[in-house]
């Protein structure tokens, strides 16, 4: 009876502000967030990926603040980041920012 309790408990989904520390360490290792700029701005782009990687970067960055002063995000909090998230790293993969093998490290949020 006591080994059902123990796998149930191992099997929970993890709670809204793990969610939200695993979707920001997700797109921290698929982008690279201290990139050279001469290669953000190296040819043609479609929107600035310099630009685009500043607002993610400071929106990780708040979300990493609030969730150190115990401040939990709601469902909805983590699909908007996830969603911005996806979009930006669409824009960096057109522009040849980001490479194709990261794709599913965010797909997956």
């Amino acid at each position: 009876m006591s080994v059902q309790i123990v796998e149930r408990a191992s099997s929970r989904k993890p709670d809204t502000a793990t969610a939200m520390n695993n979707l920001i360490g997700q797109v921290r290792e698929a982008i690279d967030f201290n990139m050279p700029i001469s290669r953000l701005c190296d040819g043609p782009c479609t929107g600035c990926s310099k630009k685009l990687l500043e607002f993610l970067d400071t929106e990780l960055e708040e979300w990493e603040y609030k969730l150190s002063q115990n401040e939990s995000p709601n469902f909805g909090d983590i699909q908007a980041l996830a969603k911005t998230s996806k979009k930006i790293y669409t824009v960096l993969k057109k522009n040849g920012i980001v490479e194709e093998e990261n794709t599913n490290l965010i797909a997956k949020s």
